[in-house]
């Protein structure tokens, strides 16, 4: 299985309580589902308003079952920003 960054931003650092940590998953579903396991509580509230990029593409609207994770990717959790 593919090991990943998961970086976090904003509101989601916060949560975390850490800028980045690695992750075992194959998919982004999988690296999410790792992340509330690690960070229940606020961090899981959090993700429910965030986007994602998945090696600097955004995931949009796609399920997160079929966004398929690399080897030494990342994923960056976007919590919306205020202003410009």
């Amino acid at each position: 299985m593919p090991m990943v960054t998961v970086r976090y931003w904003a509101a989601a650092k916060a949560a975390a309580e850490v800028a980045e940590e690695p992750y075992v998953a194959d998919t982004l579903a999988g690296a999410l589902a790792a992340v509330r396991a690690r960070h229940p509580g606020e961090l899981t509230r959090v993700l429910q308003r965030c986007s994602f990029l998945v090696d600097g593409d955004p995931v949009g609207t796609r399920a997160h079952e079929t966004v398929r994770l690399a080897d030494g990717g990342t994923v960056e959790v976007l919590p919306p920003f205020a202003g410009g």
